[in-house]
């Protein structure tokens, strides 16, 4: 017998393709989805566009949970911010209700995850001061991070899910979640998951991506309870990620999955994006995830509608050897992948192939492609499925080092399949 027949492995990636992409997008800015979302359509690109939901109409807006206001305005006079009072402290500051709050809420986030305590407890008190005296009013509104003001309706949105683009959480403000307390923070990341499941289903509830790609680790903790994916961290062994600021190049990771994040900013060139392609395209491990904002002078770092075309035209020219898929799918088929048991086995004719998983299959959906090995002598392939026994699947052979081969794409969890050689008339 020859050595590798009925050797089955599930191909790193769709397609037995080279590399993988994902296209996102962050804060639900109007211009990407009137201005970019219409250029993928027409090459048939799928984004993910992570949305901040208390702007959208119908969905549960941004609040303080906790104390009243006044109470905790007022303990500002008399006391300095500490590790006992901050979490609550900069939690109320961005829901007072001025721009100028948020920006100390922000501001004050920014320099506690970057180590700086004593700076941000000094700014968050530096910032009730001014509210005490009068420079900045407790309105007691909502102010949201970069484009407050937004027609997207969730009608609309799932209109694009029904395109084939994932829609999913950027929380509900779009807060600086690592200095929120807890009852705060698990609202913006529950509120939110609760308005995409009301309005668009249990499906777009799968990623998210928590505010500013923090990866503060009692947010992470919070977060990867509530959410099966984020953006911001995928704890897998076999993953290594490089965030967008990471400067390791992706090709000297010996992890089997790479995730390299790069955010294509206004000053980034041309010629640089497409280097990230090209730099996928030379191995075979690597998965790529663009992180865009701003669009046609709208949001951060903003980029034209013109660098989008010629961008996603790139990566459409190279769609034969690359996979341009959501981050949820793309997520799902790794872990899809890992989690798969094969049992491959010769028996008289045939090669009789089962699959066995312990993922969810109704979460876990995502067509997987096999590649198995089949006789020399073979001519041509057919797959039948264990209880679809009048319907047969013509598969072509192909070649390797390794011998003759067939492609397949089975649904997970998918009954026993049977392979053959054909018997061309």
């Amino acid at each position: 017998m020859e050595e590798n027949v009925g050797h089955t492995f599930i191909t790193k990636w769709p397609g037995d393709k080279q590399t993988a992409i994902s296209i996102t997008y962050d804060d639900g800015i109007i211009n990407q989805l009137t201005v970019a979302r219409p250029i993928m359509n027409k090459l048939g690109l799928p984004g993910t566009f992570y949305i901040i939901t208390g702007k959208v109409n119908g969905s549960g807006k941004g609040q303080f949970i906790g104390r009243p206001a006044d109470e905790i305005i007022k303990e500002t006079a008399s006391s300095k911010t500490n590790q006992d009072n901050f979490f609550e402290r900069a939690s109320l500051i961005a829901y007072t209700g001025t721009s100028e709050a948020v920006e100390y809420h922000s501001n004050a986030g920014s320099l506690f995850e970057s180590g700086k305590i004593t700076e941000a407890y000094e700014l968050i008190d530096e910032g009730y001061e001014q509210i005490r005296n009068g420079y900045l009013k407790n309105t007691d509104d909502v102010v949201f991070h970069n484009n407050a003001v937004d027609t997207t309706t969730w009608a609309d949105y799932k209109r694009f899910a029904s395109e084939g683009h994932e829609i999913a959480s950027h929380t509900v403000t779009h807060a600086r979640l690592a200095i929120l307390d807890e009852d705060n923070l698990f609202y913006e990341l529950e509120q939110s998951k609760a308005d995409i499941q009301h309005f668009l289903g249990e499906k777009y509830t799968f990623s998210a991506e928590c505010p500013y790609g923090t990866e503060n680790e009692r947010v992470m903790e919070y977060a990867q309870k509530i959410y099966p994916a984020l953006r911001n961290r995928m704890p897998e062994s076999y993953l290594d990620e490089l965030n967008r600021s990471s400067k390791r190049q992706p090709g000297e990771s010996e992890k089997e999955y790479v995730q390299w994040q790069r955010g294509p900013l206004t000053n980034v060139s041309m010629e640089v994006m497409k280097s990230w392609v090209d730099t996928c395209m030379a191995h075979d491990n690597i998965w790529l995830v663009l992180v865009f904002h701003g669009i046609d002078g709208i949001g951060w770092e903003s980029k034209t509608g013109e660098e989008l075309e010629e961008y996603f035209n790139y990566i459409n020219d190279r769609k034969d050897h690359l996979w341009v898929a959501t981050f949820a799918d793309v997520t799902k088929y790794i872990r899809e992948r890992k989690n798969a048991v094969i049992n491959s086995v010769v028996q008289d004719d045939a090669i009789v192939v089962n699959i066995s998983y312990d993922l969810d299959p109704e979460v876990y959906n995502v067509p997987i492609t096999l590649k198995t090995y089949v006789p020399r002598a073979w001519k041509a392939t057919v797959l039948n499925k264990k209880n679809e026994q009048e319907t047969q699947l013509r598969l072509k052979i192909q070649k390797d080092a390794l011998g003759p081969y067939v492609l397949y794409s089975l649904m997970p969890g998918e009954d026993e399949i049977i392979l053959a050689e054909s018997i061309e008339i």
